[in-house]
């Protein structure tokens, strides 16, 4: 698997960033969907990388700078036809590691609380991060969970 930085004008990575929205959609109301569109994505504080086997686009990431010292973990997401193949991991595991290249003392992410969002909150315990408070802008919701690491 290559992971590599993405200026998000490709159509296979917009595709993929859809499905990531429509998915928020079906498990949270409008009010609690933090995912970041396209021009979200685009923003000088967010870099996004895409992953791909071969020609195939099989997962994305985004880490968004939220000041010299903390980054945000945004828009991960795995093709569906490589769930569980290890992807996510690799690709957290790269943003991690950039976050540590930029000397960040912390990295954090909003996601869902509801069932669908097990999987990636496993993932996410599994390399350190533990639930905290709200951070940046974010406020308490009932439909999110916060997680972060010191690195």
């Amino acid at each position: 698997m290559e992971i590599k930085l993405d200026d998000l004008s490709g159509s296979e990575v917009a595709q993929l960033l859809g499905e990531h929205l429509h998915s928020m959609a079906l498990h949270s109301p409008p009010e609690s969907i933090h995912a970041l569109d396209l021009e979200g994505l685009k923003r000088p504080e967010v870099t996004f990388w895409s992953a791909w086997e071969d020609d195939e686009l099989v997962g994305c990431g985004a880490l968004k700078e939220l000041d010299g010292q903390h980054g945000e973990i945004k828009s991960m997401r795995t093709s569906t036809l490589y769930l569980r193949k290890g992807v996510a991991k690799q690709l957290l595991e790269h943003i991690i590691q950039e976050a540590k290249n930029r000397g960040y003392r912390r990295l954090s992410l909003e996601t869902g609380s509801m069932d669908a969002f097990e999987p990636a909150k496993k993932l996410y315990a599994s390399v350190g991060f533990q639930y905290c408070k709200p951070f940046s802008n974010y406020i308490e919701d009932p439909y999110s969970v916060f997680m972060t690491k010191e690195l």
